[in-house]
């Protein structure tokens, strides 16, 4: 029976908080984890040869599409993430990106985005005519572009985000997300664990069923997400709090 496992995930908080409520799991079960921390394509290649057991997480279908090599196989539906364009609640009177060139509107039209979002937020801006009305992108760094946000919303300045959920933001603030009638941003995906080709073969059925079956939500990431990024916990600890019921979903 296996007592170690290699988990993988790309650096970055969102997959490192779903990792952590993984291991938890595969504690539980008695087996020790290691886990390796990569560039996608890397780590794509030493599951597909091997070298890595578990890979957290794929969002499936889209650009993680090419992780799925001959014999590595998906398990499990941890959540369903999704790109979306959000304003805080104040702004409850706006529901649909149309709205934004249709009414008069009371906050910034500069658009901060994450340079990973920007042809994205790009494709909005042109799909729903918002430059007639004034608006631009401000693309930054990733982590630049979310601390900018995060200030915004401290400030009660925030405008229209163009965010993927989960994200800490979300639970950080009260945000609506608009409706997007033109279906420009990609739609709902789901999270999913790969297994190397053989693992399912191997791993102990009642393990195998746990992580299969193990949900978290969107919302549960982001409130993790949040804990790491804004009150020092790590991602252990985040999932520990998580798993004891002291991190409460927004």
């Amino acid at each position: 029976m296996t007592t170690t496992l290699t988990l993988a995930h790309p650096e970055n908080t969102i997959h490192e908080a779903t990792a952590a409520a993984i291991i938890r799991v595969i504690e539980a079960h008695d087996i020790e984890p290691e886990v390796t921390i990569g560039p996608k394509d890397i780590l794509g290649q030493m599951l597909s040869d091997g070298e890595i057991d578990l890979y957290i997480s794929a969002w499936l279908p889209g650009a993680d599409d090419a992780l799925i090599t001959n014999g590595v196989t998906q398990l499990g539906n941890l959540f369903q993430p999704g790109t979306r364009c959000y304003l805080p609640d104040s702004n409850s009177g706006f529901t649909s990106l149309n709205d934004l060139t249709e009414k008069e509107i009371p906050f910034s039209r500069t658009i901060i985005v994450q340079d990973s979002l920007r042809q994205q937020a790009e494709k909005i801006i042109t799909a729903y005519n918002l430059n007639e009305v004034g608006f631009t992108l401000q693309s930054m760094p990733d982590d630049q572009a979310l601390s900018a946000l995060a200030d915004a919303l401290d400030n009660n300045t925030a405008s229209l985000m163009i965010l993927t959920d989960p994200c800490f933001l979300l639970h950080q603030a009260s945000l609506s997300s608009l409706d997007e009638p033109k279906n420009v941003l990609p739609q709902n995906k789901a999270a999913h664990m790969l297994l190397r080709p053989g693992l399912a073969e191997e791993m102990d059925i009642d393990l195998r069923d746990e992580l299969d079956e193990l949900m978290l939500s969107t919302k549960i990431i982001s409130a993790m997400d949040y804990a790491m990024r804004t009150e020092g916990l790590s991602a252990d600890e985040a999932a520990e709090a998580w798993q004891r019921g002291k991190l409460i979903p927004r």
